[in-house]
């Protein structure tokens, strides 16, 4: 909840004070919002009562422990419901995250379906890529070790792919991956105007979950215009103003860098 709250008031130039400030709108992310309704259970001497009302926007917290409000869980029926979407068996580590934190082991397990246990890779080579002429080997598991030679990248091709030719433990490769650089060009993205109320922008970099409002529509200050998705966690971005909706430039499954123009009010 800390970082969460941190990469948001960095990204976004929030200031301690706006975040204290009763008539500063603040898109809090949601962890932020499940602390202060109790979901990580109560602080001695309770929460500072102005913050909460400012981060819960009207909701109810709780006043117990949140694990006794909890309905009970049949462990076998959700075992086998996890079953079905996954190719081999549900451990118990599994099965805790997809209960605990549906939404992250979901994201989770659908990119391990797409891409396998990306973890084996070797860090640089996970986050930057390798060089021509670069060797890295791959422990899968005991006694078994992949040497990867990376040879060259091909020209892009006309539906918009390369050739990446590499050798495997001495093997020459080559399979063809999306060239992401090649995108349709298009114009940068609008941006926010500083201190313009109208002007609601991404709070911080992310994709675009949902989107709650259209062209024409009558919102009040504070009311939900569209959810975005960053961290692993869902944050609400609210209007700052009443007004009327002018123009919508985001839409689901966008991705979105900070300060980016998503809705207009006029």
């Amino acid at each position: 909840m800390v970082g969460d709250l941190a990469l948001l008031m960095a990204s976004a130039g929030i200031s301690r004070q706006q975040v204290l400030d009763p008539d500063t709108e603040v898109a809090f992310p949601e962890s932020v919002v499940q602390l202060f309704r109790g979901e990580l259970g109560q602080p001695y001497g309770g929460f500072p009562e102005a913050l909460q009302r400012k981060v819960l926007k009207g909701a109810a917290p709780l006043t117990l422990r949140a694990g006794a409000a909890l309905a009970p869980v049949n462990l076998a029926a959700e075992r086998a419901r996890l079953q079905q979407r996954l190719p081999h068996p549900v451990t118990d580590e599994e099965l805790a995250s997809a209960l605990m934190y549906p939404r992250v082991f979901e994201d989770y397990a659908r990119e391990r379906l797409l891409y396998g246990d990306a973890a084996i890779l070797p860090t640089p080579a996970f986050f930057y890529g390798m060089e021509p002429g670069q060797e890295i080997t791959i422990d899968l598991e005991r006694g078994k070790t992949l040497i990867v030679r990376y040879v060259a990248l091909s020209e892009p091709h006309e539906d918009g792919t390369r050739t990446v030719f590499f050798e495997l433990n001495g093997q020459p490769r080559s399979v063809r991956v999306d060239d992401r650089s090649r995108a349709a060009k298009r114009p940068p993205p609008r941006k926010v105007e500083p201190g313009n109320p109208r002007h609601v922008g991404a709070p911080m970099p992310g994709v675009v979950a949902t989107v709650t409002t259209t062209a024409g529509a009558r919102v009040s200050r504070g009311a939900v215009l569209l959810t975005l998705e960053a961290m692993k966690m869902q944050t609400a971005v609210r209007a700052e103003v009443a007004g009327e909706v002018a123009e919508v430039l985001t839409r689901p499954g966008q991705a979105v860098d900070a300060k980016d123009l998503l809705v207009v009010l006029r």
